[in-house]
């Protein structure tokens, strides 16, 4: 058997941290190919590859969950946070190809809105996920937490108006379809991140 000389406790917040590294790589890089549309291909492949590597490290932390007897956090808390953040990057990797395959001429204006919540989203999870080694101080996890729900309630409201332009008589049924859902996934992406600051916060009370 080959044995491991980190700690376990230590593994799932390395993980953790690792997994929101990379939802914010994810983040910036969609964010970049709506705001400078070239290379489209070269950079949505560099989304799927952040992709993959957010499904690896979902795969070796539910493994670590899997195979240790005592967990420093609740094993329900370790799933559903590990699983949201994957979510994330799937969403944002949905989105980019949407893009792709739908053969969009441009992102628009609301895209981009979007996907600049979604940049601000990941950086306040990066922040607040280190707190889970410090459970005897909350206060800063929670002030991240409050964070990613107002900025979850931002997308809404741009989701909301990019949906009601959709359907305004300028705009033709192709471009209604291919738009509501690239906004959809990427919509989607920041009720990720809500589920991520609810599985903390829910620590954060535990711990409290």
């Amino acid at each position: 058997m080959k044995l491991s000389l980190i700690p376990k406790e230590r593994k799932f917040f390395d993980l953790f941290e690792d997994d929101a590294r990379n939802a914010a790589k994810a983040a910036h890089l969609l964010d970049d190919l709506v705001n400078h549309w070239e290379n489209v291909e070269a950079k949505i492949s560099l989304i799927n590859d952040a992709e993959h590597q957010g499904d690896e490290i979902t795969h070796r932390i539910m493994s670590e969950l899997h195979s240790t007897f005592i967990t420093p956090l609740d094993r329900e808390d370790i799933a559903a946070l590990s699983h949201a953040i994957d979510d994330i990057v799937d969403f944002i990797q949905a989105a980019a190809d949407a893009m792709l395959v739908y053969k969009v001429k441009a992102p628009t204006q609301r895209a981009k809105e979007l996907a600049a919540i979604i940049v601000q989203g990941a950086a306040e999870l990066e922040k607040a996920i280190p707190y889970l080694r410090r459970p005897g101080d909350p206060k800063e996890m929670r002030d991240h937490c409050v964070e990613l729900n107002r900025l979850e309630n931002a997308a809404d409201q741009v989701y909301r108006a990019a949906l009601g332009e959709l359907f305004s008589d300028k705009i033709d049924v192709v471009d209604i379809i291919k738009w509501r859902e690239i906004y959809g996934h990427m919509e989607s992406a920041t009720d990720r991140a809500e589920d991520v600051a609810n599985v903390l916060e829910g620590v954060a009370l535990k711990n409290g």
